[in-house]
């Protein structure tokens, strides 16, 4: 039903588009599931999860207060003001840094970068340097690697699911971004 947002998406998002936005809202289903999330609240994830990146329809800055205003807009009829705030409040879990503040906060935010942790880091990452690389068009791989690095390093996963179970696959990539820089 509200998937036509989508559609709005820039075509030089190869990241923050519908592949990405499916791949968040199945990580935040799993999760959910693991956490044992009520019917409601997994609804109302995702929902969050839908609408996280559609910021991205206006401006890549600050897309996830844009994206809060944009649910309001197409949710605001549906949902309470209190389901309101807790989707808002999970699309905002997603702003890097991450700060969550709740459990669908963390499952929201570790369903949005759960990637760095699995073989397909090189594939995603490879989106978003694309995708970067439409906004600064000197941007290069080196420059890529070393704020891939900065990034992996500063992150950390916030539910007890991906601190097991991906952790260990994202300190593997980042000896592998390292190697690229040749730290190692």
């Amino acid at each position: 039903m509200y998937r036509n947002i989508l559609e709005k998406l820039p075509s030089y998002l190869t990241y923050h588009n519908l592949a990405h936005t499916e791949y968040v809202m199945q990580k935040a289903q799993f999760l959910a599931r693991i956490e044992d999330v009520s019917e409601k609240d997994r609804e109302l994830l995702r929902l969050a999860s839908l609408f996280h990146d559609t910021g991205f329809i206006e401006n890549p800055k600050n897309h996830e207060e844009i994206g809060c205003g944009i649910a309001k807009e197409y949710l605001g009829k549906d949902l309470s003001s209190e389901e309101m705030d807790k989707v808002c409040g999970m699309i905002m879990a997603t702003k890097i840094p991450q700060s969550p503040t709740n459990k669908l906060e963390r499952i929201i935010a570790d369903a949005d970068l759960e990637y760095l942790g699995t073989e397909d880091f090189e594939r995603q990452g490879g989106a978003l340097f694309e995708e970067l690389k439409h906004f600064n068009p000197s941007f290069s791989e080196q420059a890529w690697n070393e704020l891939q690095l900065t990034f992996l390093e500063k992150h950390q996963y916030h539910t007890d699911y991906c601190k097991k179970n991906r952790e260990p696959k994202k300190l593997a990539n980042i000896e592998s971004v390292k190697e690229k820089l040749n730290l190692v």
